[in-house]
């Protein structure tokens, strides 16, 4: 039987593998001038969550951890080049507290290398899974990925959209953010012997615990400390994006409020430091970060309807709520 640790000790150690296997990849140094800016984004660091939950979702399934590093590379690897094109997209000129590729670099180079990223992502699940194994994880992948290009398209048509409605924006999140998350741990369980079904309740667990995280991600995004979260506090106010807290905001607000809100969000003329601080102060004034932790909560109790659903004994379910929860009661 697997030695368990607590779930602090579990995620240092899982994450502790899976740098190492990161950092004993190559790229082709031939095409040095492709392959940097990608070097260049991994070498940012990041807390490596997506391949960790796969990990774990392997453990607790029982597999052995050299077999899912692979699909854990594939996974961080693919996510990293999201991130690359979501920046040049966003204009966004920082990442974990350095230059965006596309600034380090320059936007063609940072979408070429974004592209070559996403190739390589597959690659390894191609090459390192027998083919019935291979063949299932790249439906999960392909399904995946489809749905994080899907949930980025819903993201930027919201900016120009004059209304949208908080269960579209929960359907943007799952798919921009939560499927790929969602989809490690099925992977990662399905690499270490669970049955499909099986499978799906790790999907379903890391889902819900993956849109409250993004709740929190909102939070964080106007309320967070801008040295521990690496990027600018304000980003999504200054980008238009209309997060929980904007949507539930002109929910609560009062008319005026919800006048200056869609004004601040759809006009010029106006400094981007006096937009956040306006945006920010109806934030506080409408107490909305109270009612985002209800949600947060309300998906947490989803998660965890799933993790006991998996029957795995009471110390690895204890680990996997756990887990979520530290996730998501997060200030980084």
């Amino acid at each position: 039987m697997q030695e368990i640790h607590g779930p602090m000790e579990l995620l240092i150690e899982l994450k502790e593998a899976y740098v190492a296997y990161e950092n004993a990849q190559s790229f082709n140094a031939e095409f040095n001038a492709l392959y940097e800016p990608a070097k260049y984004m991994l070498s940012l660091g990041g807390k490596k969550m997506r391949p960790v939950m796969l990990l774990l979702a392997n453990k607790m399934a029982g597999g052995h951890l050299e077999d899912a590093l692979p699909a854990a590379f594939a996974i961080e690897i693919f996510h990293n080049f999201t991130l690359v094109h979501d920046d040049i997209m966003d204009d966004a000129d920082k990442r974990r507290g350095n230059p965006s590729v596309h600034v380090k670099y320059n936007p063609n180079q940072a979408i070429l290398s974004g592209d070559v990223m996403a190739i390589k992502a597959y690659q390894y699940v191609i090459d390192h899974y027998e083919p019935s194994l291979g063949f299932k994880l790249l439906g999960i992948f392909n399904k995946m990925a489809t749905e994080v290009c899907e949930g980025q398209q819903l993201d930027m048509d919201f900016e120009t959209m004059d209304d949208v409605e908080i269960p579209e924006y929960f359907k943007m999140i799952e798919l921009k953010t939560s499927v790929l998350i969602a989809a490690a741990m099925q992977m990662g369980a399905l690499i270490g012997g669970c049955s499909d079904d099986k499978a799906m309740h790790f999907y379903e667990y890391c889902k819900n615990a993956g849109i409250a995280f993004q709740v929190q991600d909102d939070i964080l995004d106007t309320f967070g400390d801008e040295q521990k979260t690496g990027k600018k506090v304000g980003g999504d106010i200054a980008n238009n994006k209309k997060t929980y807290l904007y949507l539930k905001s002109l929910e609560l607000g009062s008319t005026q409020q919800k006048l200056d809100l869609k004004r601040l969000f759809t006009q010029n003329g106006i400094s981007e430091e006096e937009k956040i601080r306006m945006v920010t102060d109806i934030y506080k004034d409408t107490h909305v970060i109270g009612f985002a932790k209800e949600v947060m909560a309300a998906y947490m109790q989803l998660s965890d309807s799933h993790a006991k659903s998996l029957q795995l004994g009471e110390e690895k379910e204890k680990v996997l709520m756990d887990f979520s929860n530290m996730l998501v009661q997060r200030d980084s």
